[in-house]
């Protein structure tokens, strides 16, 4: 894609037959978290001395921070790498990674028992600069603000020139208004800054997340226990980076009725194949050289779980997006998407919970319903608010500009 992009809000019904779904579970997964606040952990979860934490860790924090990997990897594609082709898909990459992010610490306060305390790694009297932990908590609180700050000259965009405050708030108009040119002023200057610190902080936490069970070695399954987990965390989060990418863009196309940007998810596409056999090569290799590969054909369990992570999640989409036609086929594009992401998903799930055996542990953890429910809820409360945002604010491009210069790029992928 050449040229200047515009962004524009987009002209849609909100409140479509999808919506009232996304209310009607986010009403649900209300009542499931506060069924958890009033009665506590031992009524609303499953969770005990031995299973401390669950899908809410798993899947709402570990697979929640991969997963909004798009928003650092597409920054620094754009901006650092200066690849302007790729400026269309920026600002829907970063409002997931915005809203994921926000939604980490909502998470973390159903699964801490005493939630009320979530504010003290503010304090630096409290800080405990030996924990893993406390890296991963400060960098997603600073990384969570560098996204707004991302994010806010698109705000700016929206409404320098249209602030209309209603009744007696109108004669802040022009107040409001020039601290919005202010702020568009002063960020654009600044805004290399914060993409440097978004990467650098994501490299830092993503990894961090994988060295948080390195203090577990003998209640972490071999298959995925690793000294270089670490590594792998970063690796599988900059895996899944592009492709979440593709799958929210081609999800808003087809939620919005428009085509999908097959000119600039073709060529990320060809990217995604890098990485994927990166991640696929690393993690084999670490299986080899540990001395555990074959734990894997003894298709217990464990093992089954780990070749679905690899087979489904690495293996078939590598193969998928290895053919040039099917990286041009939105069909192609979109399954491999959704098995990278799905895989991914698995890794975390597999490493929190399936790897995961306390030796004193008298029967194996299973979510109960609630929890279910509240990570349902959350789910639905971020696609909510993304539709909101896409309707109000200029993050998609505006259809005149829509698929623009779209022959030359698919022939260059």
């Amino acid at each position: 894609m050449s040229g200047i992009i515009h962004h524009a809000p987009v002209k849609q019904p909100f409140f479509t037959k999808g919506v009232k779904i996304l209310i009607a579970l986010l009403a649900v997964g209300l009542v499931a978290a506060a069924y958890r606040f009033v009665f506590g952990l031992s009524a609303a979860t499953n969770l005990n001395n031995q299973y401390p934490w669950g899908i809410w860790i798993a899947i709402d924090v570990a697979c929640g921070v991969a997963l909004a990997a798009g928003g650092f990897t597409t920054a620094a594609l754009a901006h650092i790498f200066h690849r302007q082709r790729y400026e269309a898909v920026v600002r829907p990459a970063l409002l997931t990674a915005m809203l994921g992010y926000t939604f980490v610490p909502l998470a973390l306060l159903a699964d801490l028992g005493r939630y009320y305390n979530l504010w003290h790694p503010m304090l630096p009297s409290m800080w405990q600069g030996n924990s893993v932990l406390f890296e991963v908590g400060v960098c997603v609180a600073t990384y969570t603000t560098v996204l707004y700050c991302e994010f806010a000259p698109v705000v700016c965009e929206r409404f320098i020139g249209r602030v209309q405050l209603p009744g007696a708030l109108s004669g802040l108009n022009g107040v409001v208004d020039l601290v919005l040119r202010l702020a568009q002023t002063t960020l654009s200057r600044i805004m290399a800054v914060f993409i440097i610190m978004g990467v650098l902080l994501s490299c830092m936490h993503q990894s961090s997340l994988g060295a948080l069970m390195l203090i577990a070695p003998y209640k972490v399954n071999a298959l995925w226990y690793t000294p270089i987990l670490p590594l792998l965390f970063l690796m599988s989060a900059m895996m899944v980076g592009y492709p979440m990418v593709i799958f929210e863009s081609m999800v808003a196309s087809l939620s919005f009725g428009r085509k999908p940007e097959m000119e600039v998810l073709t060529p990320l596409s060809r990217i995604t194949v890098f990485f994927l056999g990166l991640y696929g090569a690393a993690k084999i290799s670490d299986l080899v050289i540990r001395g555990v590969f074959d734990r894997v054909f003894a298709f217990d369990g464990p093992a089954l779980a780990l070749i679905a992570e690899l087979g489904l999640g690495v293996a078939l989409p590598l193969a998928i997006l290895s053919s040039s036609r099917m990286r041009r086929s939105a069909t192609g594009l979109f399954t491999a998407a959704s098995l990278i992401i799905g895989g991914v998903v698995l890794n975390r799930v597999n490493v929190f919970l399936v790897a995961y055996r306390p030796p004193f542990a008298e029967s194996v953890y299973v979510p109960k319903c609630t929890e279910i429910l509240v990570t349902i809820g959350m789910v639905a409360a971020i696609m909510l608010l993304y539709r909101v945002a896409a309707t109000i604010l200029p993050v998609l491009p505006a259809e005149e500009t829509h698929g623009a210069s779209a022959k030359p790029a698919l022939e260059r992928a």
